[in-house]
């Protein structure tokens, strides 16, 4: 297999790694971080104007034609400057569930909205005590004349205050934890008898609880099949999970260079303390675990779009539980080695460890992923 870059790929991502370094340094992120929107509205439209909101989508969809690889590219260069924009849950997750089983209005309206930058999508599929359970769905989607009224809560849903539209997934027919009967909707944001509450969460990005009483929607809110919509979002979450991990390559990246650089200038006993054996050691299991993690990344993203299900579940949820463990030996080693100054908020490698953190958490831990990883070498 070949794993070099195309030119179009490098040239993508060069791009993106200039504007970065420029535009996007770490005390612009931090004020962001307590800004209103929380994220940058601006930078959204050069990622769009860059092409970056359209590249994963197919050309007859109004997209560039990328692939998982062109989106673990842009996840991990995205990582490496801690980026605060929606571009999983609005581009990787939302997006790929209207490209896949959107409507031709639906693909037009709010896919084009989408890659253009002017709407902001995410999933509301989480809800509370679903502990990672996909098939979890209490909430509920109940017809009323043409259309449907949803009730119900949503927990954690990512970007959620900055969204326009949600894509809310609720039961239509069955019980609770049943995989048939779960249905897909488009809900606009400020639609009657929906609330958000949003909150910050540890790594600055931002989430929300959505509570849906007779949130009432047409018929032309319903997005693929009536009972069929789980396997698209279990297909939509792994793309997720997929770029979570490439995104944590660059985090780990970041925090590799950076604690490099403290050992080269932080002195003790008239001498860098880089030079001291067991540190050296210990840097050296920080790069290992970085690169090995890239490695599992990369397998992720080229099987991610796998339509054998349980061969997609198993790679991404190995490379989930790899770089979930990656992360831990590379996020504190280097607030070991920074010291008390590790966990201040005025240096980035704080906020690169919550980062890491919290993309552990996200659509399954490692104790989660290796269970599911266990369950599809036994179902095989």
């Amino acid at each position: 297999m070949d794993f070099n870059l195309s030119e179009e790929q490098t040239a993508i991502q060069d791009s993106l790694k200039r504007y970065l370094a420029k535009d996007y340094t770490f005390e612009h992120r931090r004020a962001l971080t307590k800004s209103e929107l929380g994220h940058s509205s601006d930078a959204w439209k050069t990622y769009a104007e860059l092409g970056l909101l359209a590249l994963p989508f197919p050309e007859e969809v109004g997209g560039l034609g990328g692939n998982a690889i062109d989106t673990m590219l842009i996840a991990e260069t995205l990582g490496t400057a801690l980026a605060l924009e929606p571009f999983i849950p609005s581009i990787v997750i939302a997006g790929s569930l209207i490209a896949d089983i959107g409507n031709a209005a639906q693909k037009d309206t709010l896919l084009g909205g989408i890659t253009q930058g002017t709407t902001i999508a995410t999933l509301a599929h989480q809800e509370p005590g679903a502990r990672y359970n996909t098939h979890h769905v209490a909430t509920t989607a109940k017809k009323d004349g043409d259309g449907w009224s949803l009730s119900g809560h949503k927990a954690v849903v990512l970007a959620a205050a900055s969204a326009n539209k949600l894509l809310v997934s609720a039961r239509t027919s069955g019980s609770a934890f049943d995989a048939n009967g779960i249905s897909l909707f488009v809900v606009d944001a400020k639609a009657a008898g929906l609330t958000l509450r949003p909150y910050g969460t540890q790594d600055g990005q931002r989430a929300a609880d959505v509570i849906l009483k007779d949130v009432k929607v047409g018929a032309d809110a319903l997005v693929g099949q009536v009972n069929q919509a789980l396997p698209a979002i279990e297909w939509a979450l792994d793309r997720g999970i997929a770029a979570l991990c490439a995104e944590a390559v660059g985090v780990m990246a970041t925090l590799n260079a950076q604690t490099l650089e403290y050992l080269k200038n932080r002195k003790q006993f008239d001498q860098p303390i880089g030079k001291f054996q067991v540190l050296q050691h210990r840097m050296a299991d920080m790069a290992m675990a970085a690169e090995y993690g890239r490695a599992m990344a990369l397998l992720a993203a080229v099987k991610v779009d796998s339509k054998d299900a349980a061969e997609r579940r198993r790679h991404v949820s190995a490379a989930k539980a790899y770089i979930g463990q990656s992360a831990r030996t590379v996020g504190q080693g280097a607030v070991q080695m920074h010291g008390g100054m590790g966990v201040t908020d005025e240096l980035m490698a704080a906020h690169l460890f919550k980062r890491l953190t919290v993309i552990n958490q996200t659509f399954g831990d490692v104790d989660h992923h290796l269970g599911k990883f266990s369950d599809t070498l036994l179902a095989a």
